[in-house]
């Protein structure tokens, strides 16, 4: 085999490697376009298809073939996957809103700190002042 055939067979493998990878990280929650491009289809299983589960939903592709890189979820997963993502985006919500209530209180013991130092230096540059007429005078 020529070099160049080679580098395109390489080439080629590495894309079908990496299609395979894209395909499984992409297949968490509700998928909102297939790998292909096409729309995704919310499908149910009538009960004339061999099916001991009629009734069943999937989100499947438009262009779905078996065998194929299509989508093709059963509904509950989808769903289940979509409850747990949103879940922790809400338990991630109340932790920075829990923080920021910790803050807050930081920040009011801050400020009334500040408030105390800068009456501790009003009074002090005063008395700097009366000290330097004192020892000038």
């Amino acid at each position: 085999m020529d070099p160049t055939e080679e580098r395109r067979h390489a080439k080629r493998q590495n894309d079908y490697i990496n299609t395979l990878g894209f395909v499984a990280d992409s297949e968490y929650g509700i998928p909102r376009r297939c790998l292909c491009g096409g729309r995704i289809i919310d499908e149910v299983r009538r009960k004339d298809d061999y099916d001991t589960l009629p009734g069943k939903q999937f989100f499947t592709c438009k262009n779905y073939e078996a065998g194929g890189f299509h989508y093709r979820q059963p509904w509950v997963l989808g769903v289940q996957e979509e409850i747990e993502r949103l879940t922790k985006l809400v338990e991630e919500a109340e932790q920075v809103m829990l923080e920021t209530s910790n803050l807050s209180k930081q920040i009011e013991t801050l400020e009334e700190q500040v408030k105390i130092l800068s009456e501790q230096v009003d009074y002090l540059t005063v008395q700097v002042a009366t000290l330097e007429k004192v020892s000038f005078d």
